[in-house]
């Protein structure tokens, strides 16, 4: 299956008027080497058989676009159909058609089933590592979890009896700072970020599996120094850290024969700053990704979306840290 070409401008296009509101995605364009994407791509509809495909770069940055902008795949379908600048951005002519939401869920299958987004993050983070954006090498790593609602989450029951909740879903119970306990059903993100709020690693989860229970695998192994909550703080941790030569910054706990000694606090209030980054990168992903409530049904669906949105997240940071801008 041979890929559409859409290199060639049209005498429409050659007709629009420029205008600034259509360059404003043109500075995180310019961030990216896409060419080095592509190739990481260019196995996708690769198959000499069948009609011609969309470009797989093309979807890719159109994904791109609705994480940014947080749409359903019908309302991406939608917008790129009718919007100058998500056009601009994908390299599409206003004279050509745009793939449908169903092309674009089976674009996003496609990078799941191949196990792409893992190898799409570190190809952007090693780009934003040569332009001095991002440091890999004795950088710290700030470790935190979230939950994440399913997008059936009541415990409804079909005519045959059968529940409607997503079956690849779990319980999370956590008791808040009042006391009080919340249960949500659906998925938890795990991610690490650096100081500067680029996200470094993700895994994701149902609702049910502790937060501790990634913290090695999410780390590098070369950082200077790891930050988490109390919620991670266990001896075992403690051992890996320090066969791995890595500073403990976990928050200390209080157990119930141990209280916490004025060192440990003058430790947590020391260290709790640096650990709030991560958190302000989950409002980021919630309050402007539409990160706190799952789109799709089944974990593998859900992750392929949530890891999109790390990508997007990184590219823009990326820029605002070349910009010298601080979200």
């Amino acid at each position: 299956m041979a890929w559409k070409n859409l290199q060639q401008t049209t005498l429409v296009d050659a007709m629009l008027i420029e205008h600034e509101a259509l360059k404003e995605l043109d500075d995180v364009h310019e961030l990216i080497d896409w060419s080095r994407i592509e190739s990481l791509l260019v196995t996708l509809h690769s198959s000499r058989r069948g009609e011609k495909a969309w470009p797989p770069l093309m979807m890719f940055k159109a994904l791109l676009l609705q994480s940014w902008y947080a749409l359903s795949d019908p309302a991406l379908e939608k917008q790129l159909a009718r919007d100058l600048l998500f056009r601009r951005f994908i390299g599409l002519s206003i004279s050509e058609s745009v793939p449908d939401h169903s092309t674009l869920w089976r674009f996003r299958q496609l990078l799941e089933k191949q196990s792409l987004m893992k190898v799409l993050l570190t190809a952007i983070n090693d780009q934003l590592t040569e332009q001095g954006l991002y440091i890999k090498s004795g950088a710290v790593s700030i470790i935190d979890a979230s939950v994440i609602e399913a997008k059936q989450c009541r415990p409804h029951k079909r005519a045959d009896g059968s529940s409607t909740q997503d079956p690849d879903a779990a319980w999370n119970v956590k008791t808040s700072s009042d006391g009080q306990r919340k249960s949500t059903y659906g998925y938890k993100a795990h991610i690490n970020v650096d100081e500067d709020g680029l996200i470094k690693a993700i895994a994701y989860t149902a609702g049910n599996v502790h937060d501790s229970n990634h913290f090695t695998t999410l780390l590098e192994g070369n950082e200077s120094a790891a930050y988490a909550d109390s919620a991670y703080q266990s001896q075992a941790h403690a051992d890996w850290l320090s066969e791995h030569g890595i500073e403990n910054r976990l928050i200390k706990r209080a157990y119930r024969n141990r209280l916490l000694s004025k060192e440990d606090k003058m430790f947590n209030q020391t260290h709790s700053g640096v650990r709030s980054i991560v958190e302000r990168v989950f409002g980021v992903l919630k309050l402007h990704y539409a990160m706190g409530k799952a789109r799709y049904l089944s974990l593998g669906r859900n992750r392929t979306r949530v890891e999109l949105m790390c990508v997007a997240h990184n590219i823009k940071r990326g820029l605002s840290i070349r910009q010298g801008q601080y979200a």
